[in-house]
C-alpha cells in the first residue's frame, strides 16, 4: 500500500481506499487483482477487507468479466448476500452464474427477502427451483410468493420482516414483546398496528412508544392515518408516493387487506434512482444502457430503435425528393436546410424531456394537460421568435438575401412552434394508450420536426419565389 500513497493526491487521505468522490482508486483496484493473480489470496482479502460491502460490490464491477470468478474465489469469505444485494444487475447475474445452488441458497437465507428475491428471480428455472429447495421452510416460502407478484411490483421489492402488534396491547405489552423477540427482526423505525384479521389499523414511531407510559394502550398511542400500498402496485406508483407523502416506511397489504410486508425508504432511494435511470435512457432507446449489459443483450435493445428511426427518416427524405429541383436551383437551400431541421429537433426534445418527466412523476395529468400545452405553446413562441430573428438576419447579411433570410426565420418559427406542441402531445398520447412514453417519443418527435422543418422552409422557399 506505501506505493498506492506515494501516488494519491494530496488532497487524498493516502491510506483510504476511495477518492474524494467516493470510488474506488485505480491503484487499489490494481493491487487487488495484482494479489489474486500472483496467487496472494490472503493479500487479496486484506485489502478488501477493509471495504464497505457496496464498496465490495463495486470492486466486481470494475474488474474485466473473465477476472471476477477469480476474484470471488479469493474473497470468498467476504463474498457474501450483502455484497450481492449492492452489485449492478448485470454482474450479480454473471457472478451467481459462477456459484453453486447451495452456496446461493445459504447467501440468500441470510438476506431480506426483497434482496433474497433480487438475487434468485433472474435464475433459470432449473437452478431456481434447486436453491428454493436448499433454503429453510419460512423463507423458501417467502421467497415463493414473492415469485408470483409482477416483476416491478411492491410485492417484488417489500420485506416481509417487520413488526405488527395487536391494538388491544398495551404500551408496555409491546415493549416486553420486542425484548423477547429480538431474533424476529432486524432494524425497523415504526410499528404496524393491526386488528384480528391483521388488516392494518395505524401505525407507531418508536420515538412515540418510548416516551409513553407502559400503561397506556397502543391504539391510543397510533395514527390512524397511514399510506397503504396495495402489493401489486408497480414500484414506480410506490416511489411517488413515498415522495409525495414524505415517508420513511409504508404498510403493503394483499387484495383482503391483509398486511404482508413492508417498503421503507432505503428500498425507495433504489427505486428512485432505477426508474429515473431507465426514463433517460428509453428516452433515448438505448435499452438498459448498463455498461455492465452484455454486447448481444446492448445490440439487441438499441438496434430496433435505430430502424425504427430510419424508417421516420425516409418520410423526411420524401418531402426533401420532392423539392429536389429547387435546392438544386438554389444551393443556400441545401446549406440552410439542416439548421432548421436541428433547432426544431432540439426544440422538441427540450420539451418532450419536460413532459415525460411531468407523466412520469405524476405531475402532468388529464385535469392540467391543456393548460401545460397552452404553457409550452407560449414559451416555444417565444423560443422560436427570437432564433427566427436571429437565423433570418444572419441569412441575410451572409446571402445578401433578405427575402430568404425572412423565409427561413418563418420556417424556424414554424418549425419550433410545431416541435413544442409535438413534445407535448406525442407522449400525453401515448401515456393515454398506455404505452410508455419515454420508449418511443423521441422517435416521432424527431420525424415531426424534421418533416415539417423541410416542408416549411422549402415550402415557403417556391412560394415566395426564391426559386421558379
Amino acid at each position: 500500500m506505501s506505493d498506492i500513497a506515494a501516488d494519491a493526491p494530496d488532497t487524498e487521505d493516502p491510506e483510504t481506499e476511495l477518492d474524494k468522490d467516493d470510488r474506488l482508486k485505480p491503484e487499489f483496484v490494481d493491487a487487488v487483482i495484482d494479489a489474486v493473480e500472483t496467487g496472494d489470496d490472503e493479500a487479496a482479502r486484506e485489502l478488501a477487507g477493509r471495504l464497505h460491502p457496496a464498496d465490495i460490490a463495486d470492486l466486481f464491477e470494475q474488474v474485466g468479466r473473465d477476472q471476477r470468478s477469480d476474484l470471488a474465489a479469493a474473497l470468498s469469505e467476504l463474498l457474501d448476500g450483502e455484497v450481492l444485494a449492492e452489485m449492478n444487475d448485470f454482474v450479480r447475474e454473471d457472478l451467481v452464474d459462477q456459484l453453486d445452488n447451495v452456496q446461493v441458497a445459504d447467501l440468500a437465507g441470510n438476506l431480506e427477502t426483497d434482496d433474497a428475491v433480487a438475487i434468485i428471480e433472474d435464475m433459470e428455472a432449473g437452478d431456481q427451483r434447486e436453491v428454493l429447495s436448499a433454503l429453510d421452510p419460512d423463507d423458501r416460502a417467502a421467497i415463493e410468493e414473492a415469485l408470483t407478484y409482477p416483476e416491478e411490483s411492491a410485492g417484488r421489492v417489500m420485506q416481509r420482516e417487520l413488526v405488527a402488534v395487536y391494538e388491544n396491547m398495551t404500551v408496555g405489552d409491546v415493549i416486553d414483546y420486542l425484548r423477547d423477540n429480538q431474533d424476529d427482526t432486524l432494524e425497523f423505525w415504526e410499528i404496524f398496528v393491526v386488528d384480528t384479521a391483521h388488516h392494518p389499523v395505524g401505525t407507531c414511531a418508536l420515538s412515540w412508544i418510548l416516551r409513553t407510559p407502559r400503561e397506556f394502550l397502543i391504539s391510543d398511542v397510533m395514527k390512524r392515518e397511514q399510506t397503504l400500498i396495495p402489493v401489486d402496485m408497480d414500484q414506480e406508483e410506490v416511489a411517488l408516493r413515498f415522495k409525495k407523502y414524505g415517508l420513511i416506511s409504508a404498510a403493503v397489504t394483499d387484495s383482503s387487506g391483509r398486511l404482508v410486508g413492508v417498503i421503507t425508504v432505503d428500498d425507495i432511494v433504489d427505486i428512485i434512482s432505477e426508474e429515473a435511470g431507465e426514463d433517460i435512457l428509453r428516452l433515448s432507446g438505448a435499452g438498459e444502457g448498463d455498461i455492465n449489459q452484455p454486447v448481444s443483450e446492448a445490440y439487441g435493445g438499441r438496434v430496433r430503435w435505430l430502424i425504427a428511426n430510419l424508417g421516420t427518416a425516409l418520410v423526411a427524405s420524401f418531402i426533401i425528393s420532392i423539392f429536389g429541383a429547387a435546392i438544386e436551383e438554389m444551393v443556400a437551400l441545401a446549406i440552410l436546410m439542416p439548421i432548421v431541421a436541428s433547432i426544431g429537433g432540439n426544440a422538441g426534445t427540450q420539451t418532450m424531456a419536460v413532459a415525460v418527466r411531468a407523466l412520469a412523476m405524476n405531475e402532468l395529468t388529464r385535469s392540467n394537460t391543456w393548460r401545460t400545452i397552452r404553457k409550452e405553446l407560449t414559451v416555444a413562441t417565444l423560443n422560436g421568435a427570437t432564433i427566427a430573428i436571429l437565423i433570418g438576419i444572419g441569412a441575410g447579411l451572409v446571402f445578401s438575401n433578405w427575402l430568404l433570410g425572412a423565409v427561413i426565420a418563418t420556417a424556424m418559427l414554424v418549425n419550433i412552434v410545431v416541435a413544442g406542441l409535438a413534445g407535448v402531445f406525442v407522449p400525453v398520447t401515448l401515456e393515454r394508450m398506455d404505452q410508455d412514453p419515454a420508449v418511443a417519443s423521441s422517435v416521432f418527435v424527431t420525424m415531426i420536426t424534421d418533416s415539417i422543418g423541410f416542408l416549411a422552409f422549402l415550402g415557403l422557399a417556391v412560394a415566395a419565389g426564391l426559386v421558379g
